[in-house]
């Protein structure tokens, strides 16, 4: 099932992502540290965003639905 028998293939030849028939044996560990910093950036990202975010309005006393779409006011 797949494509055939492994053929030989050339040693020499380096790939990024590992080359012919890559299957490192910590694929998982490997998968899951990369999720954990793909995760941290953008939590930091986020952090930053929402410390520099402005609003328009200077004294929000209620906060409007019109604003995100909706149709009605919040008291």
């Amino acid at each position: 099932m797949g494509g055939g028998a492994r053929y030989p293939y050339p040693k020499h030849v380096w790939t990024p992502s590992g080359g012919w028939w890559s299957r490192p044996a910590n694929w998982k560990s490997n998968t899951a540290i990369t999720f954990a910093g793909i995760l941290a950036v953008a939590y930091g990202v986020w952090t930053v965003s929402a410390e520099r975010e402005v609003s328009r309005c200077p004294v929000c006393v209620r906060w409007v639905v019109q604003q995100c779409g909706g149709n009605f006011l919040l008291l």
